[in-house]
Parts: structure tokens; C-alpha cells; sequence
């Protein structure tokens, strides 16, 4: 493979993918598309930027002219699509956001890939692959027990999971008709740097720093599996260059908490950080009204990529949560500058020239 396109490559998992290429494969070019919307931060990757394996490219899946244009001029030999809308909250404000690209820019991909490796479809396509990143949500819930396997029955409850198990079986239906080589991987809740802080553990580690409340749906009885982003990054590559067609995996982190617990557990942690009396933090949380369709549990069976392909977790959720708070205290000006919205001009000050 010589051109590798890592769609969403600006936002939270898809700048450690695009990191992780660039760094470990120096003589493939790794193009990162992105549409650049709130979650997307070139700031993620300013130590890459000047790679010459690295390069950025702006714009929508939604538009199907431009994802044609771009495939047809790139000819790109593999896609590992990241590119979504991914806050359940958000997908209720506006389910038609999360439609567009969701489905419709999953689809658009998927038409262009089949567009120019169309030549080789039904040879051997050892050299091409259209590798779909997704996510647990598609399962629905689980009662106290049991775990998500790679042959439980999606039953999406929002209208983001909703979206998402709709573009995953747009890209089997691609794989059976077609005949493209596609590979699906559903993943647990991500954690770590870099992540966008509406999300639950940074928008804490923020509120924390700043002595504002801590959100917490219901009683926060609703319990997570939790996956350090760079493991997650490493199983992305693993599966994108081990897995067979028309295979699925789950990728796991093997760490169950509810969420209070996470609360509670990251509040020691910053009340040790930061030099305050234990319980300090604490005393921030706060119980909010809980949300439309929140699903009880998810928790997630790896075995299958484990036994397979040999990847698996490297952190526990305790050393992979104090090693986040670390690097948000470190990297105060990252926080400030996507809080305060500063980020946003990054692309016009370093590429649109």
C-alpha cells in the first residue's frame, strides 16, 4: 500500500490512528480528511504536521463530488473511516446531523472506494481494504450481566447508535455485493489525551480545575467499559493489517465502572494532583436529570481479537486514568485554547495560504 486515507483523522481517535501511521510507517502517505467541525483540532497533531508521509486534507464526506474528486485524483489504496458525528446528546438535539454523516458519508466513501478499485473487485484484494470504525452503542444495553460478542444483535436506542448501525450495515452489504474488502471494528467508551471536553472525563478533569459542578446523569448508576485510546489505536492497526474481509471485531478495555465510580476516583485523583484535601472534589458532583434512551450497561467481549490477532489492553483503567489527568494538567494551553474556541483558527493560520 502507498496512500492510506484516515477519514475524521482531526478529532479525538483519529489523530492517535493518524499518529500512530505516520510515525511507525514512513514510506506510506497517510492522508487525514476532515471536516474540521467543533471536534476536529489540527492542534492534535502539530507533532506531525511535518512529516512528509503526513497530509491534510480539508472536507465533507457529505459532499459526494468532492469525496469522487478526491478518490479519483489520490487513488487511494486502503480507508480506515473515523469520520462521525459521536455525541449521543447531540443526536438528540439534531438526529439529521448524525444521518448525513453519519450514513450518507459513510455511503459516499464507500461509492468512491468501489468506484476506482472497481478494476480489481473480485480478484484478490490483498492491497485494498475499507476498514469502518464503530462502535458499542449499536448493541443497545445489557442487564447486569453478559458482554456484547461480535454476533449479539444491534439494537441501537439513539439516535447516534442508530445512525452508526445503519452505516455498519451499509458497509457488510457493500462487502456481500459488491464484493469490497471491508472490515468493521464496534469499540467501547475512549478515554485519554486529547479528548474533546464534552465528554465525560475531561469535561470533570475542566469543571474540577475551575471548581464548577460535575454533571452526573440520574444517580449514575450507568455502567461503561472504559479503553485507553492509544491501546485502541494499536488494535485499529493490528486489525486493519491482520484481519480477514468481511470480518468484525469488538475492541474492549476490559475495565467496567459506573460512572459515579469513574467521578469519584478521578475527584482523588485531582485532589492529590492538585494539592487539596481528600473529598474537595467530591463535593462538586452533582445530580442532573437523566438522559432520553441512556443505556444501563455496555461491556464488551474481546476474546474473539485477543485469540485472532493477539491484541490486547495495556492499561488498566486506574493507571490509564491518573496517566489522562496528567497530561491535561500538563497541557493547560490545549484545554484553554479548545474551551475558549481559539482552536478553531489553527487551520487558517498554518494551512489556508
Amino acid at each position: 500500500m502507498n496512500k492510506i486515507l484516515i477519514t475524521g483523522g482531526a478529532g479525538f481517535i483519529g489523530s492517535h490512528v493518524v499518529r500512530l501511521f505516520v510515525n511507525k510507517y514512513p514510506n506510506i502517505n497517510i492522508y487525514n480528511l476532515d471536516k474540521l467541525t467543533y471536534a476536529g483540532n489540527l492542534m492534535n497533531l502539530t507533532d506531525i504536521e511535518q512529516k512528509e508521509n503526513y497530509h491534510f486534507v480539508k472536507g465533507d464526506i457529505v459532499d459526494a463530488a468532492f469525496v469522487n474528486e478526491l478518490f479519483e485524483k489520490e487513488q487511494f489504496d486502503a480507508v480506515i473511516h473515523l469520520a462521525a458525528e459521536s455525541h449521543v446528546d447531540r443526536s438528540i438535539e439534531n438526529p439529521l446531523d448524525f444521518v448525513m454523516t453519519n450514513i450518507i458519508g459513510t455511503v459516499n466513501l464507500l461509492n468512491a472506494a468501489k468506484k476506482i478499485w472497481k478494476p480489481v473487485l473480485g480478484a484478490t484484494m490483498t492491497d485494498k481494504r475499507f476498514y469502518h470504525v464503530s462502535t458499542d452503542e449499536v448493541y443497545g444495553s445489557l442487564g447486569e450481566t453478559g458482554m456484547f460478542t461480535e454476533t449479539t444483535a444491534y439494537d441501537p436506542h439513539s439516535p447516534y447508535s442508530a445512525s452508526k448501525a445503519s452505516s455498519d450495515h451499509f458497509v457488510r452489504a457493500y462487502g456481500d455485493t459488491y464484493g469490497l474488502p471491508v472490515v468493521i471494528s464496534n469499540c467501547s467508551n475512549n478515554y485519554g489525551p486529547y479528548h474533546f471536553p464534552e465528554k465525560l472525563i475531561p469535561l470533570c478533569i475542566n469543571n474540577i480545575k475551575n471548581n464548577k459542578p460535575l454533571p452526573i446523569y440520574g444517580k449514575g448508576e450507568n455502567v461503561r467499559d472504559w479503553l485507553f485510546v492509544e491501546d485502541h489505536a494499536r488494535a485499529i492497526d493490528v486489525v486493519f493489517h491482520s484481519a480477514k474481509n468481511n470480518s468484525t471485531y469488538n475492541i474492549g478495555g476490559h475495565n467496567e465502572w459506573k460512572n459515579i465510580d469513574v467521578i469519584r476516583l478521578l475527584c482523588k485523583i485531582m485532589d492529590k494532583k492538585l494539592g487539596h484535601a481528600d473529598g474537595t472534589s467530591e463535593q462538586l458532583i452533582t445530580f442532573v436529570k437523566d438522559r432520553a434512551g441512556h443505556d444501563l450497561r455496555y461491556a464488551i467481549d474481546s476474546t474473539k481479537l485477543q485469540n485472532e490477532l493477539g491484541w490486547k489492553p495495556s492499561l488498566q483503567f486506574e493507571e490509564g486514568l491518573e496517566k489522562t489527568v496528567d497530561w491535561y494538567l500538563t497541557n493547560e494551553e490545549w484545554l484553554e485554547r479548545v474551551t475558549s474556541g481559539a482552536y478553531q483558527d489553527y487551520y487558517n493560520k498554518q494551512y489556508a495560504h
